[in-house]
């Protein structure tokens, strides 16, 4: 029943609020760029279904909350994501055609698809600054949070916990003092002095020789100790704006890497799909990151950031980055697709979108040992 217990009110408000701030964020985006264009928005809608509450705004814009808070929405004039939808609409005016979607160049039509997953990875960069200038960045110091198996540090007898003070003499504080010393000591017995429960003792180890390629492309030897630094022995420094900005954008696109590799590795079939996760492992990560502290919300916060911008990317119709495949097909054919075609891509688009829900889905009730608890239940 531990799914049960950790599912409370408190993680679901976490998750509509996290969920809500990411939608509202990548369609204000969509909304942002096409008013800059002088098309008319419609709606604005934060969620799906039946209005609970709204207003209109002085553009004709109307702002609403819907009742199922699982994504959102722009409606722009003259745009549909299925061809057949706009059929039974009434042709535009002449004086509508200048404020329609549909009539805007094609440059402007992609600046417009593509403005929302771009205001995700903004708001990552945003949100990584902000912690970056408030919580600071961490410096660890030569803590030892991991000692590998038959690496030199094991050998020697260095355990978790230790923090290593001195190495042949020579003064250490941080962890990349540690990297500095041993590795351009391969094979070199040294004398490491190690603080463990605030007395100090001396260790010999022999850092193990690795071969390495440097930046020149030439091999090189390294030593290893075979170690991992603590994440709680460190002191956190906190960065000016300019320094945070650019640190929130090396996070972003770090992230993103780590993203496309392991999205790789799973196409590949190194890796497995089960650490893929839907709205209820989400829930769950929320009330989590919370509880550890607002900063790990954000955090939390700007990695989904990050994914939501990169998933609204992928080359699947009915996803911005269909509309793009689309928009790259008008601009090599001169001409927009067949409408019977769009409207097969937007359908297959709405069939994989949901089998990648039903299959994250699935992987959430695994992980939270739902299917176990219920088998349980009636055997």
């Amino acid at each position: 029943m531990n799914f049960i217990l950790d599912f409370t009110w408190y993680n679901v408000i976490l998750f509509l609020f996290v969920l809500t701030v990411l939608v509202y964020f990548h369609e204000l985006g969509h909304y942002w760029v096409a008013r800059r264009n002088n098309v008319r928005v419609e709606v604005f809608s934060i969620g799906f279904g039946p209005e609970i509450f709204g207003w209109t705004n002085k553009a004709g814009t109307r702002w609403k909350i819907s009742a199922i808070p699982l994504g959102g929405y722009v409606k722009m004039l003259g745009q549909s994501d299925l061809p057949e939808e706009g059929e039974d609409e009434k042709p535009l005016s002449e004086e509508d055609k200048p404020f329609s979607f549909s009539n805007k160049t094609l440059a402007q039509r992609a600046a417009i698809v593509v403005a929302g997953p771009l205001a995700n990875f903004i708001l990552a960069v945003v949100l990584f600054a902000g912690l970056i200038m408030t919580v600071g960045t961490p410096h660890h110091y030569a803590g030892v949070g991991n000692v590998m198996e038959n690496s030199a540090a094991a050998v020697a007898g260095i355990k978790v916990g230790d923090r290593i003070v001195d190495i042949d003499g020579e003064k250490v504080t941080w962890f990349s003092d540690l990297v500095r010393i041993v590795s351009v000591k391969p094979g070199v017995p040294l004398k490491i002095t190690i603080l463990r429960d605030q007395a100090e003792i001396t260790l010999a180890a022999t850092p193990k020789a690795k071969a390495r390629t440097d930046e020149d492309g030439k091999t090189v030897e390294i030593g290893l100790l075979g170690v991992r630094f603590d994440p709680q022995q460190a002191e956190y420094e906190r960065q000016p704006p300019w320094t945070a900005t650019w640190m929130g954008i090396r996070q972003t696109y770090a992230l993103t890497e780590n993203i496309f590799s392991y999205l790789g590795e799973m196409i590949s079939g190194n890796r497995g799909a089960e650490d893929l996760g839907g709205p209820l492992r989400i829930a769950q990560l929320s009330g989590q990151m919370a509880r550890a502290g607002i900063d790990d919300l954000i955090f939390f916060m700007a990695a989904l950031s990050v994914n939501l911008g990169l998933i609204n990317l992928f080359p699947i119709p009915l996803l911005d980055g269909g509309h793009l495949m689309f928009f790259a097909a008008e601009a090599i054919r001169g001409r927009p697709l067949n409408a019977r075609i769009q409207e097969y891509g937007f359908r297959l688009g709405l069939i994989l979108v949901l089998i990648l829900m039903v299959f994250a889905t699935w992987n959430d009730l695994v992980h939270l040992r739902v299917i176990e608890f219920i088998k349980d239940l009636i055997t």
